[in-house]
Formats: C-alpha cells, sequence, structure tokens
C-alpha cells in the first residue's frame, strides 16, 4: 500500500467518523447551539429594537408618541438584548437559566412585531 493510498483511507475513515459523532452528539447539545446563535443574533441585531419600538408605538398610539417614547424605549430595550446577547454567546456552554431558557422575550428581536 502506497503513502497516498494510507493517506485517503484514513481521511475517509475520518470523516466517518466524524460524521457519525455529529449524528450522536448534536442533538444532545441543541439547546447549547440555539443559546450560542441567540446570543450572537442579538448582539447584532440589538439595534433593531431603535426602529421597531417607534414602528409599534406610533401604530398603537401616535406618531409624535413613537418618536419620542418609542425612540427611548427602543434605545433602552436594545441595549438590553445586545448585553442579554453578549452575555448567552459569552456563557453558551452554561445551562444557565435553566434549560438554556432565553433571558429576553420575545427570543429574537424579529418577533413580536404584532
Amino acid at each position: 500500500m502506497k503513502g497516498g493510498e494510507k493517506m485517503r483511507k484514513f481521511l475517509l475513515v475520518l470523516v466517518a467518523v466524524i460524521l457519525i459523532s455529529n449524528l450522536i452528539i448534536t442533538p444532545c447539545f441543541a439547546d447549547v447551539w440555539r443559546k450560542l446563535g441567540r446570543g450572537l443574533a442579538n448582539t447584532v441585531t440589538g439595534v433593531v429594537e431603535i426602529p421597531k419600538k417607534v414602528i409599534m408605538i406610533s401604530k398603537n398610539d401616535n406618531v409624535l408618541l413613537g418618536l419620542t417614547w418609542g425612540l427611548v424605549k427602543g434605545t433602552t430595550v436594545g441595549m438590553l438584548r445586545t448585553v442579554a446577547g453578549i452575555y448567552e454567546t459569552v456563557t453558551f456552554p452554561i445551562p444557565a437559566p435553566a434549560d438554556y431558557e432565553p433571558i429576553i422575550h420575545p427570543e429574537f428581536v424579529f418577533e413580536g412585531w404584532e
């Protein structure tokens, strides 16, 4: 057996082991990866809370309130969402809060536009 064939067989076995282990292990860590994804998403999209709150308050109440209170509320909630995202990104392997539950609701900024 030549060196190239040995390397090819080794790589084939390595890929097979990685694929099989991912099929077995990944479902066990689904909540961990969701927490990491949620943390990264909220870190990046926290600023979207500003126009979201302006639009929601303008639609539900009036435009003047949306441009004033909506701006203040959006900025505050946006900062909280960003900080929550950083926290969840840093602590993603730790099941805190219990069962990797989100610490801010809605879970993502693009939910809850009703």
